[in-house]
């Protein structure tokens, strides 16, 4: 399903807005920034994200390419140093903590990905075709589907702004380190290790966003994000880098 994207690249690092291509190129190795940032790194490859079916708490492994790919955003984060990392409690999200060089990420409810209910394992295409019209997730939300027993265990699933209160809670909680009020000597950086769609919907909360503006944030496979701050507004200083 065509969407409008919006690309944000830090000079000299390469943004990919194709999900799950695969790359044999040397990863890039992005360069911290002087002040603390907020990291975000999507996970590597699953079958479902490579066929386009929506995955919400459908606990999937991720491909061996997927594996790859996390260890390659590994090595484009190898210059960083973290004070705090979280993770979903994903399997797919917590296996691209791993690899990528953090095997002790914090495990954080908030992170797991939007409950797509009865979405869950479909495509947008299958949905589509189900409404006789094309299917827009942050415009619709899943619940414009019934509970199914087979999609998403019969469950409603989450509405956006339900997905925009965990973020935002997980947006509190890491700027508490990012401003330095954990004891030590000034902020540190701080990575989050999540899914596509809950990233897309916690960017919109760190710009005080609609969350349906996530729509027009792509976001590939094991792609990096940086969030900081300029001028005291939070900002986006790249976005979509080093996907796979």
């Amino acid at each position: 399903m065509p969407e409008e994207t919006m690309h944000t690249t830090q000079p000299g690092s390469p943004a990919e807005s194709q999900t799950d291509q695969h790359t044999e190129s040397p990863p890039t190795v992005l360069k911290p920034s002087r002040d603390p940032q907020l990291v975000l790194l999507r996970h590597g490859q699953t079958e479902w994200s490579a066929s386009g079916q929506h995955t919400g708490r459908t606990d999937l492994p991720l491909t061996p390419a997927g594996e790859k790919q996390a260890r390659v955003a590994g090595a484009a984060l190898s210059d960083y140093e973290f004070e705090a990392v979280y993770t979903s409690p994903l399997l797919r999200a917590r296996r691209s903590a791993e690899l990528a060089g953090y095997p002790d990420a914090v495990v954080d409810e908030d992170l797991a990905e939007w409950d797509y209910g009865p979405v869950d394992g479909r495509t947008s295409a299958d949905v589509s075709e189900e409404l006789g019209r094309e299917f827009l997730i942050f415009d619709d939300g899943v619940r414009i589907l019934p509970p199914s027993a087979e999609h998403g265990d019969g469950r409603a699933g989450e509405t956006l702004d339900e997905v925009a209160v965990r973020a935002a809670r997980m947006v509190a909680r890491a700027e508490v380190t990012l401003a330095g009020r954990t004891g030590s000597d000034g902020g540190g950086n701080v990575l989050l290790v999540a899914h596509g769609h809950l990233l897309r919907v916690l960017v919109t909360v760190w710009l005080g966003a609609d969350p349906r503006l996530g729509s027009r944030f792509e976001l590939g496979t094991a792609a990096v994000c940086l969030l900081g701050y300029g001028h005291n507004l939070r900002t986006i200083e790249g976005w979509n880098l080093a996907a796979q």
